[in-house]
């Protein structure tokens, strides 16, 4: 009885991991028109992630919306460490701009983490001077760039109390304003013990379906011949 049941489990898990995996490739979307708008792209820019903080504990609304823009900040920064790293390794066809410049650029401009929302995307590559944005959206019930457990068990797989957000990454072209990429995944225990941890795996997990990656074009080419 217990082999069988052991069995049982095991086939249940692999069954449960292959739909997940299915929902997984959902979430990446890529346009049709992406080789058509982005084929003289050289720069994109990373700006800051909207966030939307549901914490299970009463603060004031200043304090709130500084923990927000901390985690929107991290994730940008997270971004920029992951290109970085892998630019070399992957060899790109673009370059990302240096955070830094972009902040001053977005703060010379008079646009702010608080109003940067109401710019289009056209308006934020006119500004930053680039072919293209890297942005998002973050939900989060944890402050994860101060890090988290990740401690796991069978039963965080059904517990709820394990995730701990949501977070959509998008690409948008500068001359049209088009989405032209898009990844979103939950995050739970498994995602990492922070914002770095988060995006690097985030990242590699989507390395085979990132458009910008020259021997993804190659495959992609051979294909179409």
């Amino acid at each position: 009885m217990a082999h069988s049941g052991r069995k049982k489990l095991l086939g249940f898990l692999g069954v449960f991991c292959f739909f997940a995996s299915v929902y997984a490739q959902k979430d990446i979307y890529e346009s049709s028109l992406f080789d058509e708008l982005s084929s003289d792209h050289e720069v994109l820019a990373i700006i800051p992630f909207l966030t939307q903080l549901e914490l299970n504990q009463d603060l004031a609304r200043f304090e709130k919306k500084r923990l927000a823009q901390n985690e929107g900040y991290a994730v940008q920064e997270a971004l920029e460490i992951y290109f970085s790293n892998r630019r070399k390794r992957k060899k790109f066809q673009v370059e990302f701009q240096n955070t830094k410049d972009t902040n001053a650029l977005l703060a010379q401009n008079g646009v702010t983490y608080a109003n940067i929302d109401i710019y289009t995307t056209k308006e934020l590559c006119e500004i930053l001077k680039v072919d293209g944005i890297i942005s998002g959206n973050l939900t989060l019930n944890i402050l994860l760039s101060k890090g988290i457990s990740t401690k796991f068990n069978l039963w965080d797989y059904f517990n709820r109390d394990s995730n701990y957000g949501r977070i959509g990454i998008k690409i948008s072209d500068a001359k049209s304003g088009k989405l032209l990429w898009r990844f979103e995944k939950e995050i739970t225990k498994k995602s990492g013990k922070n914002t770095t941890e988060l995006i690097d795996k985030m990242m590699k997990q989507a390395s085979r379906k990132f458009p910008y990656d020259k021997e993804k074009k190659k495959k992609r080419k051979k294909q179409e011949s």
